[in-house]
């Protein structure tokens, strides 16, 4: 096991990734680069809380299906990786407090992925809600959980760096619009040159708006960019764009 885990940002993609092993090739190498963890911690666009809450520790055996209208084959998908109880008393203990939890399985932005990255679902995985709190919280966040990673565990946030689905689903787009594109672009410099200017991301990235009508596909990189060590540079495991405007950019820290 390497002396300290990597921290992921993973662009979770559409759910019909998980059905297509072509497209999710860049993650299948991904994966297999990537140190072997004693489990993962992962917060997803798709579930906000007002505040922290863990998610399923037993086995994975009830995933959430969070979207309509795609093929039966998608709702069938199983990922019965194993919980991650032990880590749940870790993080209970690390943040000193008794952080609420329920029985609510993985959603599509972590199970999607994870099809391709763990395909052999052995690694434990905890999912945690991603609290609305302010863009210092979540990089706070990152940074007290910061300490798991010499424990083994990756830190993981899912979402998508361009997220507009009125423009992206209907759009009609042929090629990648420069509004994506440009705010893509910024969000790798500013990774590389100076990634606590993330916090100002509304005022700072253009087009901020229209790539996140709503900001909850750009947040989880918040926690990610917080459990970073300041010295780490980041790389780009996978990149592009899925019908043109989601980026389909993942960023890894260590």
């Amino acid at each position: 096991m390497a002396d300290k885990m990597p921290v992921l940002f993973i662009s979770h993609g559409n759910p019909m990734l998980a059905l297509d092993k072509a497209a999710g090739a860049d993650y299948a190498a991904w994966g297999k680069a990537l140190p072997r963890p004693k489990a993962i911690l992962i917060f997803s666009a798709h579930w906000e809380e007002p505040g922290l809450v863990f998610g399923e520790t037993r086995r994975h055996d009830k995933l959430i299906y969070d979207f309509h209208g795609f093929p039966p084959p998608l709702f069938q998908v199983q990922y019965p990786a194993p919980g991650a109880e032990g880590l749940l008393r870790d993080i209970r203990v690390l943040f000193d407090e008794e952080i609420p939890q329920r029985p609510r399985g993985l959603d599509h932005g972590v199970w999607v992925p994870l099809l391709h990255m763990w395909p052999d679902a052995d690694v434990p995985v905890l999912q945690m809600s991603l609290p609305r709190v302010s863009n210092q919280g979540l990089f706070e966040l990152g940074r007290r959980l910061a300490p798991l990673r010499a424990q083994g565990v990756i830190i993981a946030g899912a979402g998508t760096l361009t997220h507009n689905l009125r423009e992206g689903l209907g759009g009609g787009y042929t090629a990648t619009p420069e509004w994506a594109s440009r705010f893509d672009a910024w969000v790798a410099q500013t990774l590389v040159e100076d990634r606590r200017r993330l916090l100002t991301w509304e005022t700072e990235a253009p087009e901020a708006q229209r790539n996140h009508p709503s900001p909850e596909h750009f947040r989880p990189l918040l926690i990610s960019a917080g459990a970073a060590d300041e010295d780490e540079a980041p790389s780009f495991p996978t990149v592009g764009y899925d019908l043109f405007t989601f980026s389909k950019r993942s960023v890894q820290f260590g």
